[in-house]
């Protein structure tokens, strides 16, 4: 297996320069800074980041403006409660990308979100106080639980929101098998999610750095 040193080296090679490099790595937001964050903000990311799935992002970009008035701001109680009707018509709303199975997602990601919060006292909580060290968990949990987020939509939308995470795209997938760290990884195999968790907390106590720099240094070493 190749060292987080040799690791680093090849990304700053394929990037430029080690300035460079350094400026372009995401820095995660502290417990208490993800706490703060309104659980609106995390339902909004939450479904910015499924309509992103399997679609052209810019898009969703564009037209988000349109999102947030006709999700009402994303005000969980107020989704959790839309009628079926209210859903049809937004169906029909040019605002938004008239995805029906995902504007119904919407809503029970809502739901999901109100569980979190008489369990936790707020999403956010939940979100916030989840060990890094088993981030895959969460993963699961927001698969389990939330709706349309497995995959890498649940771990977009944690990275979206400064949650210190790992992402297993094709790059990062291609170089943990290029460096000798796996054989193969299945999105669908959680004993292969739990070897990945594994590998990450060892390469962060090597190098003491986050999770989603250590993802990003080594996608960039493809």
């Amino acid at each position: 297996m190749t060292s987080f040193e040799k690791l680093y080296q090849i990304a700053v090679s394929n990037y430029g320069s080690m300035l460079d490099l350094e400026a372009a790595l995401p820095v995660p937001k502290t417990e208490e800074e993800l706490e703060d964050i309104p659980d609106d903000r995390y339902l909004s990311m939450m479904t910015r980041c499924v309509f992103r799935a399997g679609f052209v992002w810019r898009v969703i970009d564009h037209k988000w403006s349109g999102f947030e008035s006709s999700f009402v701001n994303f005000n969980p109680l107020a989704i959790a409660h839309f009628s079926d009707e209210r859903l049809e018509e937004l169906a029909q709303d040019t605002n938004i990308v008239r995805n029906f199975t995902k504007i119904v997602a919407t809503r029970n990601n809502a739901g999901f979100v109100l569980d979190q919060q008489r369990h936790y006292g707020s999403f956010a909580k939940f979100i916030a106080q989840w060990p890094s060290n088993d981030i895959s968990g969460l993963w699961l949990e927001l698969k389990k639980q939330g709706s349309r987020l497995g995959g890498n939509t649940g771990p977009m939308m944690l990275r979206g929101m400064g949650k210190d995470t790992f992402l297993m795209t094709k790059d990062v997938c291609d170089a943990l098998i290029n460096h000798g760290f796996i054989d193969k990884f299945s999105p669908h195999s959680q004993r292969d999610l739990k070897n990945v968790q594994v590998i990450f907390n060892n390469l962060q106590e090597e190098s003491n750095r986050p999770l989603s720099q250590i993802s990003r240094i080594l996608a960039w070493t493809v």
